[in-house]
Order: C-alpha cells, then structure tokens, then sequence
C-alpha cells in the first residue's frame, strides 16, 4: 500500500494525494455531489408566518419537512444556510439497517426503510435504494452471546432478524476468509442508499405537499416572544414561527448558542475508503450484503464493483474536532473534507484484508473524512428543550440517514398531536444538563466513538467523563466501597463489595462477580437495616395559589392532605403513561415532587408547559442538585431513626406515607414514610452538604443493629418481588396505566378533568388486549434483565419489561406484557434466554408482602383472635 510521503507496503494502492494540509484544515471534497457553487433554491417566495421553521436541510431537516407538510401541516419553512445535504449528509456512506441494540431506536430504523423503499414511488425522484441485506460476523465466543441476547430482543418487534452459520455466510458472501467466523447476525433488507438522492427526494416532496424550503438563508437571529413564538432572522427577511426545530447538524451548537444553550455536541472526523473496480467483485451475480466485522470495527460494502469500507478507530486514535468547539465552525464550510488520514484507521485497513483478502489487491479510489457529528452518548437528541418555550431539537445525529424517515415520523407525529407516538425517552434532548460540559462531552464522544462496535452487554457502564460535578455528597465516602453506576450525571452506587472480594467491572450476559454480594444486601434489608444513596432523585418544590389545581390536572390520582405523600402518574392526553412521580403536600399549597434521575428535565419540561399553557399561577424550582437523600430499609430501620430524634416514629404515629419535617441529630431533614424496597423505612431529603454527616451519624446509631450498605441492584430485586413497577420499563409512553396493573393509582371518579382522563375512560370501555403479569422461572446461570421474548405455542406473544433473580425463592422473576387471555396465575408460557427458550409461571404478586400490608394483616389478625 502507498501512503504520501511513506515507504510502499503490500496491499492497498492509494490513489496519489494532493499535499497534506495544516491538521483540521478541510479542503474541497473530491467532486462526489459537491458543487463549487452551490445552486440556490428555486423559491423565490418568502414567508413572513410559518407554524414550524426547520432550521437546517441536511436529510434530517428535510425528513421532517416533509412529513409535516405531507401530514397537513400548513406554512412549514426549512431554512437552509447554504445548499441541501451540506454538512455530514452529501459524504455519509448511506448504510441503513434494521439493527438496532436498544427497543425503541428499532422502531425508527423500520420506519426509516420502509419509507425509503417506497419514496422514489412517491416523489418520482430516484433515491438509489439497495437493500442486499447485512452479515454481523461474530470470532469470539461471547459474540456469539451477544446475537443471541439481541435476538431475544428482536423477536417482538417487526423487523427480521436471524443467527446464521458459517456455510450460510459464506454463501451469501463468498470472498471472506472464514478462518475464525463463528456466527452471523443477517438483517434481510438492509442496505445503502444514496444520502444526496434521498435527501432531494425528500425535498421533492415536501414541496409537493406545501412546504417551502429556502437556501442559501442562514439564521442570524432566534428572538423568543411573549406569547411563545419566535422572531427567526435571516439575510433574506424575518419569519414568525410557531415553533423552531433546530435540525442543523454540526452547527447545532451555533444555533442553540442563539437561545442562550450550550448543546453537548462535538464534530468527530469519519473516514472511509473506496476502492476501484476488484474483478472478483464485478463477476458476482447478486450484490454482497453489507458486512459489519465488529471485532475488527469496520462496515464493509459494495461500491458498484468496487468495495467501501469504514473503520472506527479507537477512542486513542480517532479525531475530534475541537476547534469547532472552542472557535466555531469555519464560516462558509459546507461540501468541504477533511485531509485524509491512513495512518489512523491502518490497523484496521489491515484487519479487513485478512477478511475480505481480495482487498490486497485493490486500487483506493477515493478515500472520504468528513465531519459528523457526536453527542456524549451517540444517540441523536430529538424533542422539545426543557426551559425555552416551543424550541425543539433533531441534532447530534451520528448516523443521520438511518435515523432521518424515522425521526422525522416521530417529530411530526409528536408536534401535531402533542404527545410523542412511543417511547424514545433516550433520545431525550433533556437528558442533559448544565452537568455536561464540553470536557465531558469529548471524552464521552471519544469514548462512544471508540466503543462503536463493542460488545453491548447488560447492565453496561462507560467511564470516560467520570466523575462529573454532579456528585451527592456521600460520593467521596462511599467510592472506594462500591461500584458505582451513572445516572443522568450522578455516581450512584450499584452494588458493595466487602474485603477479599472481586471489585472488577465484569459485565457479562450471565450471572457475574456482583450476584453473590448482591444477594447479601438484599438479606441485609430484609433481616436488619440497610442504608442507600438516593440522591440521583429528581426534585421539584412547587409552590403557589394554583398549586392544587395544576396538579390536580396533571395527576390521574387525587391531590395528598396535607402531611402526606401519594404516587401520582401524568398521562399523555390518548391515556398513556408519561411520568410517575411522589407528590408530598408539605405545608398547604407547597409540594415536593420526585421523580427518577433520568426523567428529571423530561417530567420538568411537561408541568413547566403545562402550567403555561393553562396560565396557572404557581412557582416552579428545580432543587434536585440543592437536596441528597438518604434511603434507610428494614425491620430495623425504626429503632435505629429513633435513637437520633425527639419525634415519635411508632406505626400509629408516623404513618406509612406521611411526610415531616424532623431532626435526626442536628440535621434538618424531611422525611417521608416510603421505600422502595417494600419495607419499613423512610426516605431522608436534606441538604446536599449534610449528606456525610447524616449519613455518619445513622451508620454510627446502627451499629448495635448491624446496619450495612445496599446499592441499586438489591433495590431492583426488592422491588420486583414487591411487584412495584419502574417508569421506563414496566410503564411509559407506549402503555396505560390500566394495562400496567396501576389500577389503585388512577381515580377516573375524581372531579378534576385530569389530562388523559377522557382517554382512559374510552380506553377501560373498549376492554384491555394485554396485561403486565409477574412470572417465575428456572434458568441456570442467567436471568431475565427486560425487552425478552415471550412464548407460548411456537409464536412470541410479548414481552418482558424488567427481570431480577428472586433471593427469596431462588428463581428469576420478570414482569411480562402477555395477551389478556394468557394473564392468568397459573399461566405457562416460555421466555427466551441467550437462544433458549425456559419454562414460566404467571404468579400471584406480589411474591412477597411489602411490609404495611405484613403490618395490616398483623393487626387484623391479633383483633380477629381479640
């Protein structure tokens, strides 16, 4: 292979290279779709008044152009600030595929493609749709795993999805090396597309359905008005919008720096290399699949006769480009490359001619390094921002053409309608914070960067960025105990470990060095006392004369007397489940509201939105970061709060879910009758910089009890048993309440008109389809973790939600969405573990009585015997 400037090495030729540049200086690209002077729109029309300005005409922005427009939307406007595609769109390699690790992005990959396939019919625009389907190959034995922990996975979605063997691979793709193949991952109908051909066929039909797309017309000016609207300016005039949906891929930042935000975004340089004409190749009969070798971290494709291939270098050498961070991005850089770079990706160059050998002997014809774009954790943000009225975000998109149809369904689906269509709370635009900052977003980006093609395991941390300022005060004190887990920013401990045992982070697809540590601090807390951080919690103090009435339109339950505390639920106005939330009438009118750590903004941003919109007059404060909480569990959990304040904690006294402001020693706390756990305890809120203090003075006060740590693992398996459910898995924005077994919680027969409310009654008329059930089963050194397949007679059936090895019984236990005729206890069916599928039950929950209902049965008993 010839390198500029570098001796001849066997393999790849390299076309000859113009002079290197200064590091990061782009030049103008080779030609591929580019234009040296780039057309303007043919629109001569200007609109003063839009419902929603797009800002940004990469095939993101002009995805949802297009579905809105063609939804009815009137008066949308796309701005573009040079030519369409420019940016990351016009070079991307234009993979599409099915696959996806996580549930909800599935989704988006399959409205992505069957869009596509569809859209050349539409528009009459031809997009260069080829979908020969794609091959993840596995060469190691846990690999192998994780296809089987992603079948699992798949198996109750729409998308196809098989494990292939070697014979079958190598038919399919018959010039690889099949010396260390195992298994493959095959998605049929997955492909490559044409990235410039899609995004105009897009164009074409956004504006056969009405929109109006303007280029060159960068944004100058975002100027927010009273009533909500925005002032949005530009060279060629001014237009009012609605809405504002920030789509501008890596000048998002320049954009959200308009309104005051700092998005956590950073360009990272992506290199691919295409080859000349490879006679073996060319004499094929059908187009090979795309090929990802995913422990060499490289996509492989067919290139007319030629191959494409695109490594993603390690997090050590790979490049960011932080100047775009730090200076801006350049002015006028639109269809411009970066100075390719083979040094970088050599290895894996190497690494992909030991697999596709045929490459050894193949011309480089082109070799690409653009910009794309990254956020900390690789996934896109999309939805409205918390804290600035209708701005709304679809950036960060890493891989921007599978995500474009699919994102811009969902955004436009979101915005008409008001609620999002499903789940997606991880592409949330909220799940950052002023946390992030831009020495955190480049380690991370790195990290993810790096980390592309790594096996997804359960339970999974990354570490790059950590810890951030966002730590609870008993960080210091606890760290070197536990291992601790990430939560929107905090350290949180996972589980403890006690001396001589493996402190390692071991993740694993089976039972691993955390099951036998675990399963002691669940007998901790189910025999004595334990103690947890809680401090990742989101708080809100909401205070005002229409307290009570806004919440009582938020909440399916009733509003708490004052001194106590209730779970309440937001429902999305077609009566599925938003949020869950504690609500503790404090004082008469004032409130505080938790929530979990990672919903936090995401909960926020509704009651903030919803209190404007119906002009309620209340004060709303995010004091998450001001309090930390102090979790305190078990049939100890009394005697050892009593001994450190004058106030009575005896059943009759301090009731379960009552809340009071207390001292425990000297320390002011608020503490509220409730754990997670299921047993006695409460839940300590105080300030952040008690948090040692407290925490010292209780471990100090429970000695004599044998009071001990326990991390959210324990609590996961606590709760399961106690058949509490989590938001997020057992409930979110793809079911009702009614369906999760939150029959308790929702009060149709309350006064208050509540949002949802006429939904759910429609919804409890026409009869359930499914129910969240709890089952058992015997597995041997694996467990259910959630999103597995459910079986009965040869068909999947559902899904479960959450899943946890039971200490109590020793089996595993999970919640399960199943059909409402195969919900009864009793029930058999199968749930499919790493490609096996294990014999269930349908139980009675909850396993195990939470403690006031032991307490109450108690009580009755000792009076019926009276």
């Amino acid at each position: 292979m010839l390198r500029a400037g570098a001796q001849r090495l066997p393999g790849l030729r390299l076309p000859s290279l113009p002079p290197r540049g200064s590091p990061g200086c782009a030049r103008s690209a080779w030609g591929r779709r580019g234009e040296e002077n780039p057309p303007a729109s043919a629109e001569t029309r200007w609109k003063d008044r839009a419902e929603t300005v797009v800002i940004g005409g990469g095939c993101v922005g002009v995805s949802l152009a297009y579905h809105l427009a063609k939804a009815g939307m009137k008066d949308v406007v796309l701005l573009e600030k040079s030519e369409l595609t420019a940016g990351s769109t016009w070079h991307a390699a234009g993979l599409t595929t099915y696959f996806h690790p996580g549930i909800n992005l599935k989704k988006i990959h399959y409205t992505s493609i069957k869009l596509y396939e569809k859209l050349e019919e539409e528009t009459g625009q031809v997009v260069g749709f080829h979908q020969p389907g794609s091959i993840r190959i596995a060469t190691t034995p846990v690999r192998v795993d994780e296809f089987k922990y992603q079948m699992t996975r798949t198996g109750w979605h729409a998308t196809e999805q098989y494990i292939i063997g070697p014979e079958k691979i190598q038919e399919m793709f018959p010039l690889l090396n099949m010396d260390k193949i195992l298994a493959g991952l095959y998605n049929p109908g997955d492909g490559h597309i044409d990235p410039y051909s899609l995004t105009m066929a897009l164009a074409a039909g956004a504006r056969k359905y009405g929109a109006l797309l303007k280029y060159p017309a960068p944004v100058t000016s975002l100027k927010p008005r009273s009533d909500g609207t925005w002032d949005v300016e530009t060279p060629q005039g001014s237009v009012r919008a609605n809405r504002i949906v920030n789509a501008a891929g890596f000048w998002a930042r320049e954009v959200g720096k308009m309104v005051g935000l700092e998005h956590p975004l950073i360009p990272v340089q992506h290199q691919y290399v295409v080859t000349s004409t490879i006679p073996e190749v060319k004499a094929l009969k059908r187009e090979l699949p795309v090929l990802r070798d995913l422990e060499g971290s490289y996509y492989l494709r067919q290139e007319r006769d030629g191959l494409l291939f695109g490594p993603y270098e390690s997090q050590e050498k790979m490049k960011v480009q932080d100047s775009w961070v730090t200076s801006g991005v350049p002015a006028g850089f639109g269809k411009e490359l970066f100075e390719s770079d083979l040094d970088r990706i050599m290895e894996h160059v190497e690494v992909a001619m030991e697999m596709v050998p045929v490459l050894k002997k193949a011309d480089i014809i082109n070799i690409v390094n653009g910009p794309i774009t990254y956020s900390p954790d690789i996934l896109p943000m999309v939805g409205p921002h918390q804290g600035i009225r209708n701005y709304w975000v679809a950036i960060g998109f890493g891989y921007g053409i599978i995500h474009a149809g699919g994102v811009g369904k969902y955004l436009s689906d979101w915005i008409l309608h008001g609620e999002p269509p499903f789940d997606l709370i991880e592409l949330d635009p909220n799940r950052y914070g002023k946390w992030t900052t831009t020495q955190y977003t480049e380690a991370k980006a790195r990290e993810s960067y790096g980390f592309n093609n790594i096996v997804g395991y359960p339970k999974e941390e990354r570490f790059a960025g950590r810890p951030t300022q966002r730590v609870s005060g008993l960080y210091k004190t606890l760290e070197s105990k536990c291992s601790m887990g990430f939560h929107a920013g905090w350290e949180q401990p996972h589980w403890f470990y006690k001396p001589g045992q493996d402190t390692q982070y071991r993740p694993s697809f089976r039972r691993t060095n955390w099951f036998e540590p675990v399963g002691s601090e669940y007998k901790q807390v189910m025999q004595k006392v334990g103690v947890i951080d809680l401090s990742p919690f989101g708080k809100f103090n909401i205070k005002g004369q229409d307290s009570v009435r806004l919440l009582d339109h938020l909440f399916a339950n009733v509003i708490p007397k004052v001194g106590f505390t209730n779970i309440s639920h937001m429902l999305t106005p077609k009566g599925r489940v938003y949020a869950e939330l504690t609500v503790s009438h404090q004082t008469p009118g004032e409130f505080l509201l938790i929530t979990g750590s990672g919903s936090e903004l995401h909960d926020l941003r509704w009651i903030e939105e919803e209190a404007v919109n119906g002009g309620y007059d209340v004060e709303i404060k995010n004091i998450t970061d001001e309090l930390g909480v102090l979790g305190i569990a078990g049939p100890h959990a009394r005697k050892v709060l009593q001994k450190l304040t004058a106030e009575d904690l005896s059943d009759d006294v301090f009731k379960f879910l009552q809340t009071k402001s207390l001292k425990v020693s000297d320390i002011p706390v608020t503490a509220i009758r409730i754990s997670y756990t299921g047993e006695l305890g409460w839940e300590l809120y105080h300030r952040r910089e008690d948090s040692a203090a407290l925490y010292d003075i209780v471990m100090d006060a429970g000695q004599e009890e044998g009071i001990d740590n326990f991390g959210t693992y324990a609590l996961n398996a606590l709760r399961l048993e106690k058949a509490f459910r989590a938001w997020g898995s057992e409930m979110n924005c793809d079911t009702n309440p009614l369906e999760a077994g939150l029959d308790y919680f929702i009060k149709l027969n309350k006064p208050a008109d509540f949002i949802g409310k006429q939904a759910l009654k429609q919804i409890k008329a026409k009869g359930l389809k499914r129910r969240l059930v709890c089952l058992t089963l015997a597995t041997d050194d694996v467990d259910p973790e959630g999103n597995e397949s459910i079986w009965f007679d040869g068909k999947v059936v559902g899904n479960t939600t959450s899943g946890t090895y039971s200490y109590s019984i020793q089996k595993s236990l999970a919640f399960a969405y199943v059909p409402i005729e195969l919900s009864k206890v009793g029930q058999q069916v199968e749930v499919e573990l790493l490609g096996r599928n294990y014999p269930a039950s349908i139980i009675q929950e909850p396993l195990v009585l939470t403690e006031p209902t032991r307490n109450r049965l108690r009580k009755k008993s000792r009076k019926d015997k009276i």
